[in-house]
């Protein structure tokens, strides 16, 4: 069994009755490890690295409860692959991170244009003055 289900860190505990979606809050937890995680999930809310550009991010759409599971979930599969691959984490940065995300949006973007048959085409930055 994997550690993040171990952990009780999954995302979202939707209940689903009738191809209805009933609830989807946050699972309650009473574990030890998972409370520390999602405590120093908290605490990215104001840190200036690519985690805490995730939490915000998240936070914004989804509100901070789901942002904090959400995180926590990430930070015990960061653990997870560290501990058993034995490599040390480098974190790329809060602009590297907003960067990546700004990359991955305009690839689905133009994706998005092509499937209806539409080009997208940047904006100049001159600011001239058209009379």
């Amino acid at each position: 069994m994997a550690l993040p289900r171990l952990l009780l860190l999954l995302p979202i505990n939707c209940r689903i009755t009738g191809g209805k979606v009933k609830s989807s809050k946050s699972r309650r937890v009473v574990n030890r490890v998972a409370t520390a995680l999602r405590t120093a999930a908290q605490s990215l809310c104001r840190s200036q690295s690519a985690l805490g550009g995730f939490y915000r991010r998240l936070a914004a759409r989804l509100g901070a409860p789901k942002a904090i599971t959400a995180t926590a979930h990430k930070l015990v599969r960061i653990f997870y692959r560290l501990w058993t691959t034995g490599n040390v984490y480098t974190d790329p940065g809060l602009d590297a991170y907003e960067q990546q995300y700004r990359e991955r949006t305009l690839k689905n973007l133009k994706k998005k244009a092509q499937a209806f048959g539409l080009e997208l085409i940047p904006i100049s930055d001159s600011t001239e003055c058209v009379s």
